[in-house]
């Protein structure tokens, strides 16, 4: 079961192969999406300072009836938090928030706050700042890993060439029709695990009538073939979801995708709109890394 396996960092911890996302899951609903997950089999829990449920997430941690050694809990830095001062003090703030002794693995969000994304300013003192507290953090105990979020090679480059301790992640926008090869090749050849977020596009690979019919070929959904699509290539998948039913069948994902298929969907049409989603930074047409 895919919920078992696990790929291991570059410090040597091992991270659940399969996360559950929770960015648009409220606070007050946090918690019972994280029990139900626990129940079906999920170790891995993704939040963010910026999603608000750090909390929520927190609480379904503590009383999901699995012991926290067995559970991987990760969120993100604040993408507007650029130096030292401000980056320790939110470190903090989401542990108490969380109520946990120990954050898994914490990531800086974006390299730029998001009112600036892809911009042109790339905040380069900045994230080395907030990078330092990180370092801080892990060497005290607070934080087992830490890594980045959509950062493109010259902001991982920059990181990698100041920092004490190597970023152990770069969590990045990647699905069927955005695949970002060269970046995902800057991330491995750094020695880093590429985090898939948004593994459906948030959505709208679903209703693709291409992934549709190959999805029905191999006897599953469409959401089942873009997770194992991310999985085979060396991915970790985080699909959001707070239904049950849902959480179970992108657990369900036992299957292979055969090589010409693989081709196929690595060369497959990009999406040229997420909808409503496009108002968010990271699915505008002039953010996507390429």
């Amino acid at each position: 079961m895919m919920l078992n396996q696990s790929y291991t960092l570059n410090n040597g911890v091992r991270i659940p192969s399969l996360g559950l996302g929770t960015w648009f899951i409220p606070d007050d609903a946090a918690a019972q999406a994280v029990r139900d997950a626990a129940a079906i089999g999920y170790r891995h829990f993704d939040t963010a300072q910026a999603y608000g449920n750090e909390r929520g997430v927190g609480e379904g941690v503590r009383d999901c009836g699995v012991p926290r050694d067995e559970l991987f809990v990760t969120t993100k830095l604040a993408a507007e938090i650029k130096s030292h001062a401000e980056a320790r003090g939110a470190i903090d703030l989401s542990l108490a928030t969380m109520g946990l002794d120990v954050i898994d693995l914490m990531i800086i969000h974006s390299p730029q706050p998001w009112a600036a994304f892809r911009e042109g300013e790339h905040f380069f003192e900045g994230n080395l700042e907030a990078w330092r507290a990180l370092e801080e953090a892990y060497q005290a105990g607070k934080i087992r890993a830490i890594g980045l979020s959509n950062f493109e090679k010259i902001d991982i480059d920059n990181i990698v060439q100041h920092a004490s301790i190597r970023p152990a992640v770069n969590q990045i926008l990647a699905h069927v029709g955005n695949t970002p090869a060269a970046l995902v090749d800057d991330i491995r050849h750094a020695d880093m695990l590429v985090e898939a977020y948004s593994p459906f596009g948030h959505g709208e690979i679903l209703r693709n009538a291409t992934l549709i019919a190959m999805a029905s070929r191999y006897g599953v959904g469409v959401n089942q073939l873009a997770i194992r699509y991310c999985l085979q290539l060396g991915m970790l998948p985080l699909p959001k979801t707070a239904n049950p039913a849902h959480m179970r069948s992108n657990a369900a994902v036992a299957f292979e995708i055969a090589d010409d298929d693989m081709v196929a969907l690595r060369n497959i049409d990009p999406i040229a709109d997420y909808g409503d989603a496009g108002m968010f930074p990271v699915y505008s047409k002039n953010a996507r890394s390429r």
